[in-house]
C-alpha cells in the first residue's frame, strides 16, 4: 500500500533457548559429531554380519548375501518396479494429506467455533486404527488404487491437521497487533509473519508424515495390491523367503535415509537457520 512505511517482523526464539538447543545437537567445540552418524549404519551392517554368522540359519543371511539377493532382483526381478508403485502412491498421498491437512489445521486454529465442533472428529481419526480405514476402503471401493491412497490420506490428515492446528495457535497475537497498527495487507502478513511461525510446525508434520505414510502404505500393500513393496514382502512371507524380505527392507531404508539426508534435512537447514543465528 502507497505511503504506509514498510515493517520488517521477524519470528525468533530467545537466545539462551537457541544456544540450548545448539549446545543439545553439537559436540565439543560446537561441532556437530557428523562422523558419529557416518558410523552408525556400518556399525548396524557389521552387528546383522556377526549374529549371521553366529546363528548360520537360512532365516538370518548374511549383508553379502542380501546384497547379492538385491542386485539379482534389480536386474532380472520386480525390485525397481515394486518400488516404483511405491512410492507414487505414497508421495500422491503425502501430497494430498499434507494439503488438506494444512488447510484445516489453518481453519481449526483460527476459528475457535469450528475447532471446537470438529475436534472430537480430529480425535476419532487419530485413534482409529489403519487397518480398519483400509478394509473399509477397499470393501467401499474395492481393491482399486484410488482406494488404497484415500486410506492413507483419511490416516494421515488428522496429524497434520492437529500439528498445523497447534502451530497457529501458538502464532504471537503482538504481531497481529503491531500488522494491524501498521495495516499490513494480508499477502505481507503471510509472508513476514505467519509463514516464519508456522514453518517449524509444517516441517514437523512432513517428517512425522513422511514415515508414517511408508508404513501404512506397506501395510495396505500387503491386505491388497496387484504390486509394491509390500505386496512383495507379504509373497516372499508366504515363503518364509527371509533373504528377499530382507533385500526389500535394505532398499527401503536406502529410500528413507536418501530421503531425510538429501531432501528433509537440507529443507529444514535452508527454512529454520535464522533460529540458529539467535
Amino acid at each position: 500500500m502507497a505511503g504506509l512505511p514498510q515493517i520488517d517482523v521477524t519470528v525468533t526464539e530467545p537466545a539462551s533457548a537457541g544456544r540450548r538447543g545448539m549446545a543439545r545437537q553439537s559436540g565439543p567445540g560446537g561441532q556437530r559429531p557428523l562422523w558419529l552418524e557416518l558410523l552408525s549404519l556400518p556399525l548396524l551392517v557389521l552387528i546383522w554380519h556377526v549374529l549371521a554368522v553366529v546363528v548360520a540359519s537360512r532365516f538370518l543371511p548374511t549383508p553379502l548375501d542380501v546384497g547379492r539377493e538385491i542386485v539379482d532382483l534389480t536386474a532380472h526381478g520386480p525390485l525397481l518396479s515394486d518400488f516404483g508403485k511405491t512410492l507414487a502412491r505414497a508421495g500422491i498421498g503425502f501430497v494430498v494429506a499434507m494439503a488438506i491437512g494444512s488447510l484445516l489445521g489453518l481453519v481449526l486454529g483460527r476459528v475457535r467455533l469450528v475447532d471446537r465442533l470438529f475436534g472430537p472428529w480430529i480425535v476419532v481419526g487419530l485413534n482409529l486404527p489403519a487397518i480398519v480405514v483400509a478394509i473399509a476402503c477397499y470393501i467401499w471401493l474395492h481393491l482399486t488404487e484410488f482406494a488404497l491412497v484415500l486410506a492413507v490420506v483419511i490416516n494421515k490428515v488428522p496429524l497434520v491437521t492437529t500439528t498445523i492446528r497447534e502451530g497457529v495457535r501458538s502464532f504471537a497475537p503482538e504481531y497481529d497487533e503491531l500488522a494491524d497498527a501498521f495495516r499490513v495487507p494480508f499477502g505481507q502478513r503471510l509472508r513476514i509473519i505467519y509463514l516464519p511461525q508456522l514453518l517449524p510446525f509444517a516441517l514437523a508434520a512432513a517428517r512425522t508424515g513422511i514415515s508414517l505414510i511408508w508404513k501404512i502404505v506397506l501395510v495396505f500393500e500387503v491386505l491388497g495390491s496387484d504390486g509394491g513393496v509390500g505386496f512383495r514382502v507379504g509373497v516372499y512371507f508366504q515363503f518364509f523367503d527371509m533373504k528377499g524380505v530382507l533385500a526389500y527392507t535394505v532398499v527401503f531404508i536406502v529410500v528413507v535415509m536418501t530421503v531425510e539426508y538429501l531432501v528433509l534435512r537440507p529443507l529444514e537447514h535452508r527454512f529454520l537457520r535464522w533460529r540458529d543465528t539467535h
